[in-house]
């Protein structure tokens, strides 16, 4: 097959098509289906508090304690898995393993229950590592297929394209899970519910294995591949890492962005991750019915807003710049971020999450695209993208890490949620001293 040149309408589609396989990862798995899943877990036990690990944690705690542990893993291996991937030019080998090993982890999710609690924490676990190993190949792949003036679209058409799929999915799952007799799912009606959530989890693995095969039929192999990895060659990231560090002190430009994104960041990708299981807790509904419709409706409402979201922040950072947009997007979280405090009723909670995934999609996608313009000249895309991949996991082991403490010390999320505006108004004033030029 002859390769496809850079800047290539075909290429880019294949690039941003990934969004659309793994997306259903971060929706179905990460924000809708399994959080209710794992709630409802507990609740059929009648306690929320868990004895594991040698110690007592409630819950959401626990959930937040694992999910900074796999980042942890991610932000230590990424760099070393970055500079291999450097170095023998084959970034998709590496990208197809992490699909691949999320993929089956989330089929593995079906087994997911409180009597076996290690072995379920390992499927989440490694479905989280999965994910996001991928990403940072997935990532680095952006200026390597699209030129500077077409980046800010392209990032922003993947991200559209992962809201628009995996609410195609989850819109499957929500009729599996409200209405199981119509796929010959039996059992009393919070039994057959269950099911239906478990039967999503290997929907979710097969869906992203399946769609991924275009993007890695189109993707290159990779760039500046020059032989066999040897022993010299596996710390090499660290040492590209070191490198980068010291290319930082030479752009100031991309040294305060970098540390601007590390801190909003860690609340951006806390909230994403919690968002589900506050609703899920937080929030009065009338019955356990209600609660599963009205977390789903959210999500939903989260990921349809997310995609005008994406495009509004596209079209506002061509007309007032990068970083002005970011300053503007990151002063409505910290709005949120106060009003959730006070959030009870599902009528404030489906507003916020309108509000949510307005934002959501726009400082994801900007983020990525700010980074990548900002880059020097430069062929080893994977190391730099590598340095924002790490910076972005070690900000959300921080992030899960402080909130899952709060909530384990205070018993209320609440506490936790209004703590990360603290974030988003240091994200504000970092943002103000980069420079233009």
């Amino acid at each position: 097959m002859k390769q496809l040149e850079k800047g290539d309408s075909k290429l880019l589609n294949a690039w941003a098509s990934y969004d659309w396989a793994n997306s259903v990862y971060s929706l179905v798995i990460a924000s809708a289906i399994f959080p209710i899943y794992y709630g409802q877990l507990f609740k059929n036990r009648g306690n929320l508090n868990i004895d594991v690990f040698g110690t007592t944690l409630k819950s959401t705690a626990l959930i937040s304690f694992t999910t900074a542990a796999a980042f942890l893993m991610v932000a230590f291996f990424s760099p070393l898995l970055s500079g291999i991937a450097d170095y023998a030019g084959n970034k998709k080998s590496f990208m197809r393993f992490f699909c691949y090993l999320g993929a089956t982890s989330c089929i593995g999710l079906y087994w997911f229950d409180l009597e076996n609690i290690y072995f379920s924490l390992a499927c989440y676990f490694f479905g989280l590592i999965g994910f996001w190993g991928s990403l940072v190949f997935y990532n680095s792949y952006l200026p390597d297929i699209a030129f500077p003036e077409q980046q800010d679209r392209v990032s922003a058409r993947g991200y559209s394209m992962g809201y628009l799929g995996s609410v195609v999915l989850l819109i499957i799952n929500l009729a599996m899970v409200m209405k199981p007799t119509l796929f010959g799912i039996t059992g009393t009606e919070g039994e057959a519910a269950m099911k239906a959530m478990k039967y999503s989890f290997i929907s979710v693995g097969i869906w992203w294995i399946v769609f991924s095969q275009y993007a890695f039929y189109h993707l290159p192999k990779g760039t500046n591949g020059n032989g066999k990895v040897h022993r010299a060659v596996i710390f090499n990231g660290f040492r590209e890492l070191k490198k980068v560090w010291h290319l930082l002190e030479e752009n100031i430009r991309l040294k305060r962005y970098l540390v601007s994104f590390f801190v909003y960041s860690m609340a951006v990708q806390t909230v994403m991750l919690v968002a589900t299981y506050f609703g899920e807790q937080e929030i009065t509904w009338s019955s356990d019915g209600e609660r599963t419709m009205g977390l789903i409706i959210s999500i939903l409402v989260i990921q349809l807003v997310a995609v005008l979201g994406a495009v509004i922040t596209s079209r506002a950072s061509e007309k007032f710049g990068n970083i002005t947009t970011l300053i503007v997007i990151n002063g409505i979280w910290v709005i949120i971020c106060i009003c959730a405090f006070f959030v009870t009723l599902p009528i404030h909670f489906y507003i916020t999450a309108g509000f949510v995934g307005l934002v959501m999609g726009g400082i994801q996608s900007l983020s990525r695209s700010t980074y990548s313009k900002f880059l020097p000249e430069t062929k080893d895309t994977a190391s730099f993208f590598s340095f924002y991949d790490v910076a972005e996991k070690i900000g959300i082991v921080i992030g899960m890490v402080l909130y899952g403490l709060i909530d384990q010390i205070t018993g209320s999320m609440r506490n936790s949620i209004v703590f990360l505006a603290v974030f988003f108004v240091a994200g504000v004033f970092l943002l103000t001293r980069v420079p233009k030029k």
